[in-house]
């Protein structure tokens, strides 16, 4: 995971803080704050909890540090763990005081408490950490719209489309009224804007604006992230729909990830758990997954080609490799003792590289695996295989 790091070089070789911008004199020192506190209530140490392979922090920190918008990038925590995390990432820290660690310190304070001691600091990025899915291209066109546009506050929305009722007492004799519609011409999903809502990604802001208590004000404005970029992990039971989401919308550093346009998949111990059946009249029977299946088929509609192997010590028969074939859409190939040598040439056909394959099966020992490792999920295989993984 270590490629997926990217820290950027300290001012004067010293500590790892992030890259000054070579800005014109007299320009304002903008810097990325990342709030961390170690005392999360809901998912302990949730800041660097591993999501998809990555801390949650390492999220946003990459997209920050990707960016190129930001004189500093910075961490502010109070927690030992957080800080190296942090420092790994390319962040300076701000180590906290107690007095805005507690349960009941806001944001503002703490952001108040970060200002202070950095007086060079005129325009802060106040990013959410447990926003995985922020991209550069989010941060940059957002600070623009202060730099370039003159706004003094800029925040991240997404737009939703849910009808609000107001809320009423159970047991009152209340009467619940519509807030945003009128029933009786209740509009269509396609007929409606939708509403605007705060998704806590991000908030700019100045310095002034910090000093006298407020994030959003001056000439403020808002910056419109799309739904699947809106991902907001507050509880234990969000984590495993961020971690799908974030697989397939969230920033992944500046090179491009490989992504797999062939699998093979072994038939014994993989689709068929290694078992074979007889029947009565001595045919040869195998069981099949029908979730390795359902994986398959996620595959295919990705166009994801899948090969299916066995070899001679596999209990699939001739015939049953055809009904496989016909079960499964896939070619279904035997392979010997050195599958490298029989797959090569599939390869070469296909114009692919190793690099364009993944591997699923159980032998290990294969030398097909040092070429095409099934380790490494974040690096090498695209979120479906993880999924026919995951089945």
């Amino acid at each position: 995971m270590a490629s997926k790091k990217r820290g950027l070089p300290s001012d004067n070789g010293a500590g790892s803080g992030s890259k000054q911008l070579r800005r014109p004199e007299g320009s304002r020192h903008v810097a990325a704050l990342i709030l961390a506190r170690g005392g999360s209530k809901g998912i302990p140490l949730k800041n660097i909890k591993m999501l998809a392979g990555v801390p949650l922090v390492g999220w946003v920190l990459r997209a920050a540090v990707d960016s190129g918008m930001f004189d500093s990038v910075w961490v502010s925590t109070d927690h030992s763990e957080i800080q190296k995390v942090a420092k790994s990432w390319g962040a300076k820290v701000h180590w906290r005081s107690p007095e805005v660690s507690k349960d009941s310190s806001t944001s503002l304070e703490t952001i108040q408490e970060f200002v202070t001691l950095n007086p060079e600091v005129d325009v802060i990025c106040n990013i959410q950490a447990t926003s995985p899915c922020l991209h550069p291209f989010h941060l940059k066109e957002a600070l623009e719209m202060i730099t370039l546009q003159g706004f003094d506050s800029v925040f991240s929305v997404v737009r939703r489309h849910q009808f609000r009722w107001q809320e009423v007492k159970k047991g009152s004799g209340e009467l619940t009224k519509a807030l945003n519609l009128d029933p009786a011409t209740r509009p269509r999903r396609q007929d409606w804007d939708g509403e605007l809502c705060e998704n806590g990604s991000f908030y700019f802001t100045s310095r002034e604006l910090v000093m006298e208590g407020i994030l959003q004000g001056g000439r403020v404005s808002y910056y419109e992230m799309l739904p699947q970029y809106s991902v907001d992990i507050d509880v234990d039971i969000d984590w495993p729909v961020a971690e799908q989401r974030v697989l397939r919308y969230g920033y992944f550093g500046r090179d491009t990830p490989e992504v797999v346009r062939l699998m093979f998949c072994n038939v014994s111990g993989c689709l068929t758990e290694g078992r074979i059946f007889l029947s009565v009249s001595g045919e040869d029977m195998v069981s099949i997954s029908t979730k390795d299946m359902a994986g398959i088929r996620m595959l295919q509609r990705e166009d994801v080609e899948v090969v299916l192997l066995t070899s001679s010590d596999d209990p699939v028969t001739h015939s049953l490799a055809d009904k496989l074939t016909k079960t499964t859409g896939c070619q279904v190939m035997q392979v010997g003792a050195e599958p490298l040598n029989d797959l090569q040439p599939i390869l070469k056909q296909k114009n692919l590289e190793w690099k364009d394959v993944a591997y699923l099966g159980k032998s290990a020992g294969t030398e097909m695996f040092r070429v095409s490792p099934q380790t490494a999920h974040q690096n090498l295989l695209s979120p479906l295989v993880l999924s026919l993984q995951q089945l």
